[in-house]
């Protein structure tokens, strides 16, 4: 078995299979959910798993049929994608940029709802230096090591280079740079001062410091909040009720666990920011 297909089976051979449904359920429904691990699987593994759970368990109120969520976790981000858009799993949780390049493979992509921080639609990501480090400004940059992560990452790719763009540097004028995957593998590698720099999600920066990881934050930078998507072909009723169910006003705490602050309503437009990104990118 190749490697990457060991590695999810593994994982979903782990996670089993969610179910809960009242007694009296007369149908089963049975959904496939997949994301793509950012950070170690096993992280991504435990923080969905009970948001699914609850999701299953209130869908399964809603429709009077008993649903069953299944979890899949790609290694890799363009996997996870490409698992989408060819119907692979019924609904996923991806990152800004995977939802723009999933919707130009496939338009009738859908967004179910987006994840709220503190009430909006944004959040942070940083560029870090180790802790020790001389340099105060992107420009300083210039000639030294930079570590990305996934090339398909929207902080760890896209919204860095844009960042380091605007203060005049190019893939070029670095002295090198590296796609490492993972946002927790780019803050070690720089408090390891292996790379001069790195881009990494706020929250796994302030997780990696509190493990005694010796960076700092040189800039930060807004980044749109991760959409929940589905399929081309999940049946419009199906969308709609998990649609109810994640934008409820009176969400439990186990959504806000997941969600920071629940779900808000979205539309395409929201990305828009991205895709300028991604735009300025071809340029680095």
């Amino acid at each position: 078995m190749p490697q990457s297909n060991s590695f999810i089976f593994a994982f979903f051979l782990a996670l089993g299979v969610l179910t809960f449904a009242p007694c009296d359920a007369r149908a089963d429904l049975t959904l496939t959910f997949g994301t793509y691990a950012a950070d170690k699987p096993t992280e991504t593994v435990r923080k969905y798993r009970p948001f699914l759970t609850f999701l299953a368990a209130r869908m399964s109120e809603r429709l009077g049929e008993k649903v069953t969520i299944k979890m899949t976790i790609a290694k890799e981000y363009e996997e996870g994608v490409r698992q989408l858009a060819e119907g692979e799993v019924d609904l996923a949780r991806f990152g800004p940029a995977s939802y723009v390049r999933v919707k130009d493979l496939n338009p009738r992509i859908r967004i179910v709802a987006i994840e709220s921080k503190n009430g909006e639609r944004r959040f942070k990501g940083v560029i870090v230096v180790h802790r020790d480090s001389p340099v105060q400004s992107l420009e300083e940059l210039a000639g030294l090591t930079f570590a990305f992560g996934d090339e398909l990452s929207t902080i760890g790719r896209y919204l860095a280079q844009a960042q380091l763009l605007g203060a005049g540097i190019t893939g070029r004028d670095l002295h090198s740079f590296a796609y490492l995957g993972r946002h927790d593998l780019v803050g070690e590698a720089v408090g390891a001062g292996k790379f001069t720099a790195g881009a990494l999600k706020e929250s796994t920066y302030i997780k990696l410091v509190a493990k005694g990881v010796p960076i700092r934050v040189l800039v930060s930078f807004d980044n749109v909040t991760k959409p929940w998507l589905a399929s081309a072909d999940l049946d419009p009723k199906i969308l709609q009720v998990m649609r109810d169910v994640m934008l409820a006003e009176q969400n439990e705490e186990i959504v806000r666990r997941v969600s920071k602050n629940g779900f808000l309503a979205s539309t395409d437009s929201d990305f828009d920011l991205i895709r300028d990104a991604i735009e300025q990118s071809l340029n680095f």
